[in-house]
Parts: C-alpha cells; structure tokens; sequence
C-alpha cells in the first residue's frame, strides 16, 4: 500500500514553527533543556526534508546506470535521517545538559518556557497521530512491533518514531524546567536535556538499524514467497524449483529470481509461454514484484 505524505508534511510544518518558538524561549530564559528540545526540533525539520527528497527521487525512472531505478534512494535518505538524528539530536542534546551543569544557570521567566510547551505538545501530538493513523492505515490487522519490523517504508516508520520521541521530549523538558524552577536547581535542567539527549540517542540506533537493513536489501515476506511456491507447484510444467532469491528495491518494488527445473520435453516455444505465464500469474497476485527473473535448470 502506497505511502501519504501526509504524516511528513504535517510534521515539517510542526516542527518549523516549533522550533523556532522553542529556540526563542530557550534564548529568554535561559533553559538547557529548551534549548534541546529547540535543536531536537531543527534536526526534526531538516529530516522531513531529506525524506520528501528521497521519496522524490526514489521515483525518477530507471535508466542505462541504473537499470532497476532509483528506489532504493528512500533507503539511503532514511539512513542518513537516522545518522542526523543520533548526531545532532542526541549528541548536541547531551552536550547542552553537560554544559549547563558544568556553568548552571537559574530558568528565568519559566511561564515563557510552559507556554511553548504547551503548544508544542498540541502541535507534536497532532503530527504523531496523523504519522500513527498512517502507519495503522499501511500495517492492517498486523500487530505493532511486528508491522515495524516488517515495514519496508521508512518515509513512514522514521516519521511516527521522530514524532513519538517529540512528544516524550516534551514531557522531560516540562519536568526538568518545572522542577528546577521551584527547587530554584540548575542542574535539573541540566538532566533533563541529557535525558532528553539519551531519549534520542536509543530512537536514533533503532532508526539506524531498521534503515540500514532495508538499505543492505531486505527479502521479500516468507508468506509471500510461499504463496509464490505454491502458484509453481500448481503448474504441471514445473518439476521443481531449485531457488529463489527476493529483494526490496523500495516500499513498492521487489526483484525476484528462480532458478525452475522444467518438464524436460518441452519445446523452446512452450517453455517461453510457460515462463510468460509464471510471470503473469506471480503479478496478478503480487503487483509489486516488478522484476521476475526465471533461469530454467536442469
């Protein structure tokens, strides 16, 4: 199922206003862990923009140096978003924290830091429900942590995780600003923006782990390879098959190769008709195996 981009518009458009508020009352008062959540929102902004460009790309046709097309240009942009996110977010946040601890200074004026927040979490929490209802769109009656795992489209995954950490981000930074703010304690603030920092860091490795699977080249799902088998086995021409070997090319696109032991006493004209028919057959059922590769064995 084709993915909408709806979630990312929705969260570059939260994250660019955010941001910028965020920024602007960490500068007022002073707070570290506004000005981590500031950050976490700038690298937010500058992710969605990379995986729209990826998306972009990944649909530019195929051509004489790239014979399968672009679409694994998603995967790398999704890579990359996940490196930034580790970088930037987690480690400028952590950073931030460990400076305002070792030079603490007192929140002032916490009411501007509440504010934002405030609007913050009504913003964030709209984009993460528009990147859930999508990804609940896509996984069916597929359970969660099951859909992600399987998930070939990170224009869809990274969004809703972002989103997710946005929100739990908010709820730190409101915690430690309140709590340094009437114990009249810096160093809470401190710890918020490493925590928040941290909160990142484990988002971003999960990230970096889904992207670079897909980007490696993941296997097409076991159940529909099955089913694949099962479509051979109902041939009468097809004696064995001796392989098979899949790959995603994008969230939408799969190669598959079979080496197929034929019936022996077919004649060359037949064998091309019959291979034909596999490939019509696979495509009625599974739309995005766009690449079939049939190699006849002995």
């Amino acid at each position: 199922m084709p993915a909408s981009k709806t979630p990312l518009y929705t969260a570059f458009l939260a994250n660019i206003v955010i941001a910028g508020t965020k920024l602007t009352a960490a500068f007022i008062t002073g707070s570290s862990a506004m000005a981590s959540e500031g950050i976490h929102s700038l690298v937010d902004t500058s992710n969605e923009v990379l995986l729209l460009l990826g998306m972009k790309k990944s649909k530019k046709p195929a051509d004489v140096k790239h014979p399968f097309g672009y679409g694994r240009e998603l995967y790398f942009w999704a890579f990359i978003v996940s490196l930034l996110f580790f970088a930037l977010g987690g480690g400028m946040s952590i950073y931030e924290g460990v400076l305002h601890i070792m030079h603490p200074e007192e929140i002032k004026s916490p009411v501007w830091n509440y504010a934002v927040l405030g609007i913050a979490f009504v913003f964030d929490g709209l984009s993460l429900l528009t990147a859930l209802k999508e990804f609940n769109r896509q996984r069916g009656d597929t359970p969660f942590w099951e859909a992600v795992r399987k998930s070939k489209d990170p224009s869809t995954f990274v969004v809703l995780f972002e989103d997710a950490a946005d929100v739990i981000g908010i709820l730190i930074a409101f915690t430690g600003i309140f709590l340094s703010a009437l114990l009249q304690n810096p160093y809470i603030d401190g710890v918020a923006s490493i925590l928040i920092g941290i909160l990142l860091t484990i988002v971003a490795l999960f990230l970096v782990r889904e992207s670079r699977s897909l980007l490696m080249g993941e296997t097409a799902p076991m159940e529909e390879i099955a089913s694949i088998l099962a479509i051979l086995k109902t041939d009468e021409n097809v004696i064995d098959v001796a392989s098979e070997r899949s790959m995603y090319l994008s969230p939408e696109e799969v190669i598959l190769f079979l080496n197929i032991k034929f019936d022996p006493e077919l004649q060359s004209r037949d064998l091309a008709n019959v291979i034909n028919s596999i490939h019509a057959n696979i495509q009625i059922q599974y739309s995005h195996y766009k690449h079939i590769y049939i190699e006849p064995v002995q």
